[in-house]
């Protein structure tokens, strides 16, 4: 059986006050996969995506990417696989202002040991798919929200990760732009990318195949587990 991408194992973080953001979490994403995590504010959604994201370590249980215990690995370690192996995409997009969509792009391969002129083209191979193939010298002021989270997304994709972790990635943009990037993680997804989304919108995570719903730190509904 192919290993999942990642895999969260009786899970649990609880913060000082004794505050439990997730509670006993058992999750597996496998290769391929597109899932919406989604849950109100307070739900457990972003504290999953740094655990996911291996930004944050768990109070109780084991984090596994790839087959592999998050907590086995050195902070060199962890570092390079976090760079090599996981696309962030964030709500408020997170572009360098006075940088061009190609070299915004570019700064995702910065500790990848390639070239210069390997960071750009692939680079500019990232934007031509997801569309922007026409907007490589714009810089952020220059695009619209719906271009500037498709220029975050291809920074996200020019490393080639395993996963791609999308937080709120609609949060920003009008209903048209959002509805457009959707059809993009979904697009992206029918390629082959392991995409993983956390939102607090149910019209979102309804586009999506898969939905794990969080309320209180908890898995409260995974609809991979409901039999036909």
């Amino acid at each position: 059986m192919t290993a999942p991408v990642i895999e969260l194992d009786r899970v649990s973080r609880t913060y000082p006050g004794r505050v439990h953001a997730l509670r006993r979490v058992s999750l597996r994403v496998d290769p391929g996969e597109l899932v919406a995590v989604v849950g109100p504010s307070g739900s457990g959604k972003s504290t999953m995506l740094q655990l996911m994201g291996t930004l944050d370590h768990p109070t109780e249980g084991v984090v596994r990417l790839l087959g592999h215990d998050v907590a086995q690995l050195d902070d060199r370690r962890l570092a390079a696989v976090r760079a090599r192996r996981i696309g962030f995409v964030f709500q408020q997009f997170l572009l360098t202002a006075h940088l061009t969509a190609t070299q915004n792009v570019a700064t995702g391969l910065l500790y990848h040991g390639a070239s210069g002129s390997e960071q750009l083209r692939r680079a500019i191979e990232a934007l031509e798919r997801v569309g922007l193939g026409h907007r490589l010298g714009h810089r952020p002021a220059q695009l619209s929200g719906g271009e500037k989270q498709r220029v975050a997304i291809a920074r996200a994709l020019v490393a080639r990760p395993a996963v791609v972790l999308a937080d709120e990635p609609t949060g920003a943009l009008d209903s048209a732009s959002g509805a457009g990037v959707l059809d993009l993680l979904r697009e992206l997804n029918d390629e082959g990318t392991t995409i993983v989304v956390i939102t607090h919108d149910l019209g979102v995570a309804g586009r999506f195949p898969r939905r794990v719903e969080l309320l209180d730190g908890e898995v409260r509904h995974d609809t991979a587990l409901v039999r036909p």
